[in-house]
């Protein structure tokens, strides 16, 4: 299992991303965008560019899979599209929103599987880490859920992947990022509470390379 889950943006070591790709060599990579999807259009529109910019800057190969195309359809749809990328790359926004595009298309599934498999690098940063967990109660603190039900008309999905066996929460100690000291209490709960997570702050990056998961 290969992954790079930064706290915000590419992080300050984008290269220990391309080394678990074995290098830029314009390797392709999807990106997912969903978490924005409570967004008015043209400022989800905006943030999709600036992922593409940034990860084509790095030497790759990015294009957007939105997963909302996937909606209600058979599984093999969204397997047959992300087998063909050997990395994905899943940017911040609303955990919830993420975790109910990811469970609609079923790309929770699918990336489980292909992570499984070892068959491709699963990157991104804020949402797309905090996913991951068993759980994401507790992210409530500085997502709101109800921008699920308000958006699809249907509750959001408090199951995280379980890929990890523990939370990761971003942004914590980061003056810079507004949601920092939201963040910094939902860190303080989980600790209170004995809830398994490791905290980065922005500028980090938590990344597992088979048995070895280090942060940098």
């Amino acid at each position: 299992m290969r992954m790079y889950l930064s706290s915000f943006r590419t992080g300050d070591h984008p290269d220990e991303l391309l080394a678990l790709l074995g290098g830029p060599d314009r390797s392709e990579i999807a990106v997912i965008a969903n978490a924005m999807d409570g967004q008015p259009g043209h400022e989800r529109a905006a943030g999709v560019e600036r992922e593409l910019n940034s990860l084509s800057a790095l030497g790759l190969q990015p294009a957007e899979v939105d997963l909302r195309d996937f909606f209600d359809q058979p599984r093999e749809a969204i397997d047959a599209v992300l087998a063909r990328f050997p990395a994905v790359w899943l940017r911040g926004g609303n955990v919830f929103m993420l975790r109910y595009a990811l469970a609609r298309s079923s790309a929770d599934a699918a990336l489980t599987a292909l992570l499984h498999k070892d068959a491709l690098v699963y990157a991104g940063y804020s949402a797309g880490p905090c996913v991951l967990a068993p759980s994401l109660s507790g992210l409530d603190h500085c997502d709101d859920p109800d921008v699920v039900p308000e958006t699809y008309g249907t509750p959001a999905v408090w199951d995280g992947l379980g890929i990890l066996d523990y939370a990761v929460v971003p942004h914590v100690d980061s003056p810079g990022h507004p949601e920092s000291e939201a963040l910094g209490v939902v860190a303080a709960n989980y600790r209170a509470s004995g809830v398994p997570h490791r905290v980065l702050r922005d500028g980090q990056a938590l990344v597992v390379d088979g048995q070895e998961t280090r942060i940098c």
